[in-house]
């Protein structure tokens, strides 16, 4: 996927926030650091994360030129949009950097008319519901196909796992 490059800024009590698209950038150390012990990517390995970083649109969050946020986003830039691994460090937080972070993600010129924009979340439902998003309506609903161990092979080559499961 092609970088198209997007910069916000913002100065909250003296202190310069950016936020950006700029895949060179990123702090892949401090990225992975986070998420390999987050709830949902527990494990993740760095091969995996750049992966998914590598074929996602990434965001990153930063203080004075340090980084200290992070999401990305799958999509096909026609109908829908996966917003993924949205983070603020612990130390960071409560300063509505999240939600502005959020809410820079959903105003990318690459990311208007979107039909419908998903993510998950096991504790920030108020944050995402103030920036439109919520519960979709009965009888929809997502299935999931989960391999929880997937993290622990992803060392394997992909080729032999493949002729393995054939």
């Amino acid at each position: 996927m092609a970088d198209q490059s997007f910069h916000l800024v913002k100065t909250l009590d003296g202190v310069r926030y950016e936020i950006d698209t700029d895949r060179a950038r990123l702090d892949m150390r401090a990225v992975h650091g986070f998420l390999a012990t987050s709830h949902w990517a527990r494990g993740i390995p760095m091969a995996v994360l750049q992966r998914a970083v590598r074929r996602s649109l990434p965001f990153g969050l930063y203080k004075d030129n340090r980084q200290i946020g992070f999401a990305r986003v799958v999509t096909d830039h026609a109908t829908f949009a996966y917003l993924a691994d949205v983070f603020v460090l612990e130390d960071e937080r409560g300063q509505g950097l999240g939600r502005w972070l959020v809410a820079g993600i959903l105003a990318h010129p690459a990311l208007q008319g979107l039909r419908r924009w998903l993510l998950g979340t096991r504790d920030a439902h108020g944050l995402y519901q103030k920036l439109g998003f919520d519960a979709p309506p009965a009888p929809f609903g997502f299935l999931e196909r989960l391999d929880d161990s997937v993290y622990e092979t992803a060392a394997e080559p992909r080729r032999s796992r493949l002729r393995r499961a054939i």
